[in-house]
């Protein structure tokens, strides 16, 4: 299934992992928001844990067609994301995210914190009150 990419840390422009995994990939980058889903500081990099009244502020990338699924290996391998290993410390999802401006959500591809790194996060963690990693 060829979807979008729905990146709100360290794949975000000007941040460290973009242009190891998406310069020269991307057809398109541009602002987007994840609601339903509250950012975390984590260890390094952040983490989007499912709750309701949150907003995460990110970027929807459109991968080149050609470009899809080599891209979307590289970052399971990256967010050392598994199907179906309890391990996981990010579970790859279908989400609705939306765009600036008057136009249709589309669907994305999201990483979030697994169950139990959300447990942890939500019990012990630091939220980012802004939903916006760059304004950490």
């Amino acid at each position: 299934m060829s979807l979008r990419f729905f990146v709100y840390g360290t794949l975000l422009r000007n941040e460290a992992n973009h242009d190891l995994f998406l310069r020269g990939r991307t057809r398109s980058e541009e602002p987007g928001r994840l609601d339903g889903a509250v950012l975390y500081d984590g260890p390094g990099y952040p983490y989007a844990v499912e709750e309701r009244g949150g907003v995460v502020h990110g970027e929807l990338v459109t991968a080149l067609p050609r470009a899809h699924e080599e891209l979307l290996a590289d970052l399971d391998r990256l967010e050392e994301y598994a199907p179906g290993d309890p391990h996981n410390l990010y579970e790859r999802v279908e989400r609705e995210v939306r765009r600036d401006g008057a136009r249709p959500p589309v669907r994305a591809w999201v990483y979030v914190a697994a169950p139990a790194v959300a447990a942890r996060l939500r019990a012990r963690g630091k939220p980012i009150g802004s939903g916006d990693w760059r304004l950490r």
